[in-house]
């Protein structure tokens, strides 16, 4: 019984696929560097290149090779592709970015906000950020990728209100601000989550080592946790798994307490706020030597985290992030304090250190936006 043979139109399309991924890997190529880069022969490249270019997906440069064999000229993916849109909203302020398919940053700006900006200060820089962004790269949106600093709601994409969260911003929907310049879909998810996907799309040389299972822990002016099972983020029902702010640890008195009063009572909260004073902390844990009990406080009481987390989660490592969270002399001590946990797992500093939400973000966007370029040759009323 012989199989099915691939039609010409399958055959042409996994032509073309491969064509536009070689060019997502290099800047130009000619086709026969195409051809060398794919194992497809010259003639049929040249076949798939031509549809491309007839599809605006490739363009020609202009541009050709030079030295030893015979000349040819270089090709490239056409700025019609598109660009993804790529947000971060924290307390320092909105910064947004227009990525293209080789992950350079083609146009970003940069709104700086107030600590206490609610939803009518967060939605015009929003805005604001978004447009400047559209004006300078002068290509398609077409998606979008948000990070936020406050809790997210799985379905609607919308900011959520708990209680004492340090940064909320009102019922914000960046899904509504951003429709009107996206074409297609947007995701949003808080920091913490896209944090987490930074330090897993660092691999081995993340300080998660590739583990497919591991728990990010973020200790900074909000407190957060990332469950990543099985390499993906588990983000729960309606998108609020991880929000450790409430669990039930021990305080600095030895009396059961959530985790976001520990700071309270320690007085390591910022004026009118529930945000931790990071440097606030950073000079406490410097003064751990002079008899300052911050450290062993604060070590004791994630140590309590951590033993839940590790009972529910069952990472392979744990990951500690934020601006006080990477501290040594924090990640030492709570080595110490968790070692009498009935189930101990690695605890070690994150090595995404700067901006991590905006590079898990850019990831996942560049990701998407290939995706979506390449799935333009597989549709059936395609040019």
């Amino acid at each position: 019984m012989s199989s099915a043979k691939p039609s010409l139109e399958l055959l042409r399309s996994l032509t073309e696929e491969h064509v536009l991924r070689a060019l997502m890997d290099h800047p130009r190529l000619t086709r026969a560097e195409i051809a060398a880069v794919t194992g497809i022969s010259k003639p049929t490249i040249s076949d798939g290149v031509r549809r491309l270019v007839d599809l605006g997906l490739v363009v020609d440069t202009g541009e050709w090779s030079t030295g030893r064999g015979r000349a040819g000229s270089y090709h490239a993916l056409a700025p019609g592709c598109g660009t993804a849109l790529v947000v971060s909203i924290t307390p320092q302020g909105v910064t947004a970015e227009s990525v293209d398919p080789f992950g350079t940053v083609v146009a970003s700006s940069d709104v700086p906000l107030d600590r206490s900006a609610g939803a009518y200060a967060v939605t015009p820089a929003l805005r604001t950020a978004l447009g400047r962004v559209v004006s300078g790269s002068g290509r398609r949106l077409r998606l979008g990728v948000v990070s936020a600093a406050d809790p997210v709601d799985r379905d609607t994409g919308r900011l959520v209100h708990l209680p004492d969260a340090p940064f909320l911003v009102g019922d914000l929907d960046p899904r509504a601000v951003l429709a009107s310049a996206v074409e297609g879909p947007v995701l949003v998810d808080n920091d913490v989550n896209w944090a987490a996907r930074a330090e897993q799309a660092a691999g081995q040389a993340g300080a998660a080592g590739g583990s497919a299972d591991f728990v990010y822990l973020y200790l900074d002016e909000g407190l957060g946790c990332a469950v990543v099972s099985d390499g993906e983020v588990r983000r729960g029902h309606s998108g609020l798994a991880g929000e450790i702010a409430h669990l039930v640890t021990e305080g600095p008195e030895g009396r059961a307490v959530r985790l976001t009063e520990v700071f309270a009572r320690l007085g390591l909260r910022r004026p009118g706020s529930t945000a931790v004073d990071v440097e606030q902390v950073r000079s406490r844990f410097a003064d751990a030597s002079d008899g300052d009990p911050t450290l062993g406080a604060l070590a004791t009481a994630v140590s309590g985290v951590l033993e839940a987390v590790t009972a529910l989660a069952d990472p392979e490592v744990v990951v500690l992030g934020g601006g006080w969270g990477r501290e040594a002399a924090f990640v030492d001590e709570l080595r110490r304090r968790s070692a009498a946990l009935p189930r101990t797992v690695p605890v070690v500093p994150a090595l995404v250190d700067r901006e991590p939400q905006l590079s898990g973000a850019r990831a996942a966007a560049l990701e998407q936006l290939r995706e979506l370029v390449v799935a333009t040759v597989r549709r059936p009323d395609r040019v």
